[in-house]
């Protein structure tokens, strides 16, 4: 296991961005490559923290609030009545967690929800609501669900990659049959 790999075992898998990068694992790299500080996963806290400075032999310090401050775990709620189906919610979700389809009502799957909020801002109707969890996970519920998530992530990227690659065969399928149909119909006017 490469040191980033351990120290992207230890980040929350929210996927959301508040530290500057992409993901979790983009910072698990910059941290890796002494571009990126241990404190700027709000999601992760003092806690994550511990870790990250025991793992790496490093002083542990406040998370920098520049990144935002840590909240205990929550996750997305649609509020259905509300929701018009606009699917602006589906393409943030960076783990799939939201289900529906265009013009039809959304409804987020709470257990797989990351809590990383990047489905509220896109939502024109303002019928997402980010809710505190009632009862707080467990260690071990918290290291299954960074796994899930993390599993969840990979796959959403591995779909959207092939998806573009798909994407652009079609694009030079159609290019070359259209090419084909421009050179045959030019060698049929050309013999008339």
């Amino acid at each position: 296991m490469t040191l980033c790999d351990q120290i992207n075992a230890i980040l929350p898998q929210t996927q959301c961005g508040q530290c500057g990068y992409k993901g979790c694992k983009p910072y698990a790299e910059a941290i890796a490559l002494g571009q990126a500080d241990i404190n700027q996963c709000p999601p992760g806290g003092d806690e994550g923290i511990l870790e990250l400075a025991a793992l790496l032999g490093l002083k542990a310090t406040p998370l920098n609030p520049a990144y935002g401050t840590h909240k205990l775990k929550h996750v997305a709620f649609i509020v259905e009545e509300d929701c018009i189906g606009c699917v602006k919610c589906i393409s943030a979700c960076p783990v799939d967690a939201i289900l529906g389809a265009a013009k039809l009502m959304h409804t987020v799957i709470a257990a797989e929800c990351t809590g990383c909020d990047l489905c509220v801002a896109p939502c024109p109707v303002d019928c997402i609501v980010m809710k505190p969890l009632s009862i707080q996970p467990s260690p071990e519920q918290k290291y299954a669900q960074k796994m899930t998530a993390l599993r969840r992530y990979e796959a959403r990227n591995l779909r959207k990659e092939n998806e573009t690659l798909e994407k652009v065969d079609r694009s030079k399928k159609q290019k070359e049959a259209l090419l084909k149909m421009r050179s045959d119909s030019g060698i049929d006017r050309s013999s008339v």
